[in-house]
């Protein structure tokens, strides 16, 4: 009985070593930073009588990478840089981007940029993935869930790109909406604004 106990706690022995091996040998996520300048944030905003379209600038930003896969990631855009693109009256523009600043969409004064954090990145085939993460305008965060692409090449350089639909009014934005305003008529602004957003990270050069 005292030999069998002997060759249990060597086997066991052996059984921990290896594993801890293992675990010593696994590369561990590799954090990639956002390249801002090849990255792009465009937006999509609509009411009854038309839209308007345009860019906000990325800040920051990072995303993890395992091997292949995407695991993890934020980034933080600059709503002071937010342009409009599609009105070319100088003065109206000016208008409509100062509007945009304000108190009844995404008050810069006080809020002056917003963030998303992944907290799961599920990938649906190798390219295609459902991403749920906590975005944060205004002050105020929810969860939401988008599909995106994320490309990775053989150097660890990786590209996700993600369009998808933002509910203003969950952040506080309530101008103009109908589903308050229910007698606003023709000047409804959608609650709805669609957000294209492309990420671009390299890994760091030694």
């Amino acid at each position: 009985m005292k030999v069998f106990r002997n060759l249990f706690t060597v086997a066991f022995a052996l059984v921990v070593s290896v594993s801890a091996m293992a675990d010593k040998g696994k590369k561990a996520p590799q954090t990639l930073k956002v390249d801002t300048k090849a990255s792009t944030f465009n937006w999509l905003g609509k009411k009854i009588t038309g839209e308007h379209n345009g860019t906000i600038g990325i800040q920051s930003g990072n995303l993890e990478v395992d091997g292949s896969k995407l695991v993890g990631g934020t980034f933080t855009i600059d709503i002071n840089t937010i342009t409009c693109l599609d009105l070319k009256d100088a003065d109206y523009n000016a208008k409509l981007v100062n509007h945009l600043k304000a108190p009844d969409f995404f008050d810069v004064a006080k809020y002056p940029t917003a963030t998303f954090k992944i907290t799961k990145a599920t990938p649906k085939t190798a390219t295609n993935y459902d991403i749920t993460g906590n975005l944060t305008i205004n002050g105020v965060t929810q969860v939401i869930t988008f599909p995106a692409v994320v490309s990775i090449d053989k150097k660890g350089n990786t590209t996700a790109a993600a369009k998808f639909e933002v509910d203003r009014t969950k952040f506080g934005s309530k101008y103009a909406s109908k589903s308050f305003f229910d007698t606003i008529g023709d000047k409804a602004i959608y609650d709805n604004f669609q957000v294209d957003i492309k990420l671009v990270a390299a890994k760091a050069s030694i």
